[in-house]
């Protein structure tokens, strides 16, 4: 069975060698390059097609859009983030800079080993005891976007929204804004649609997190 190829780009010179003797101890990996700056990552992706490339995204420059460029150039390189800061942010974002893997330092090193394996194979992989932290942020993330997403509510659709979030019913926002009730079902079908949600819960909470940001601030009639 053909090895996997690693290329590993960390700053800190202990922790790359610690990283390069543990997989040099495993039979079924092989470290084709390393690295210890930013600069170095598109360098080793380029230079050594490796199945795998670990990145340290603390490192001083952008790791993260490293990542992205190591991407859109060698789509067939397998990126695991490779850090000590335990953030849920800082996960999402080397994630969405195509990041298939992210692994904290504190782990034991038989979980780097495999996250390795694993994104080989076309998986994904996240630090285990970090796992639901990352997530449930990633689901956080993903409603934020359908919110800021928004961008065309006519004044009715931000009044509707508005009462939605402090808990009103449909029949007291058709009271309020002296709409009918088929007119406020019209509505909330219309604001499912723009908000890509599902039900009238995942439009509360979508526009609960646009809401200080993007609404245009019209007040209710």
């Amino acid at each position: 069975m053909r090895r996997i190829s690693v290329g590993i780009v960390d700053h800190h010179p202990i922790t790359l060698e610690a990283i390069v003797g543990v997989i040099g101890h495993n039979t079924n990996l092989e470290v084709l390059g390393t690295g210890a700056a930013v600069s170095d990552v598109l360098q080793i992706a380029t230079r050594c097609r490796p199945d795998v490339l670990i990145i340290e995204v603390g490192m001083p420059g952008n790791a993260f859009e490293a990542i992205t460029n190591v991407i859109g150039s060698m789509p067939t390189v397998k990126v695991v983030a490779f850090t000590f800061a335990a953030g849920v942010a800082t996960a999402i974002r080397a994630l969405d800079a195509g990041a298939v893997g992210f692994v904290l330092k504190a782990a034991q090193s038989s979980e780097l080993i495999e996250a390795i394996e694993a994104v080989a194979r076309g998986e994904n992989y996240i630090t285990r005891s970090f796992a639901s932290q990352v997530i449930a942020g990633l689901r956080d993330e993903t409603l934020r976007r359908k919110a800021a997403a928004i961008i065309n509510l006519s004044i009715r659709e931000e009044q509707i929204v508005r009462l939605l979030v402090r808990g009103s019913t449909n029949k007291e926002i058709a009271a309020r804004l002296k709409l009918s009730d088929k007119t406020v079902k019209h509505y909330m079908t219309i604001l499912m649609q723009k908000m890509n949600a599902r039900n009238r819960l995942e439009v509360v909470v979508a526009a609960q997190k646009m809401q200080a940001s993007n609404f245009g601030g019209h007040a209710l009639n």
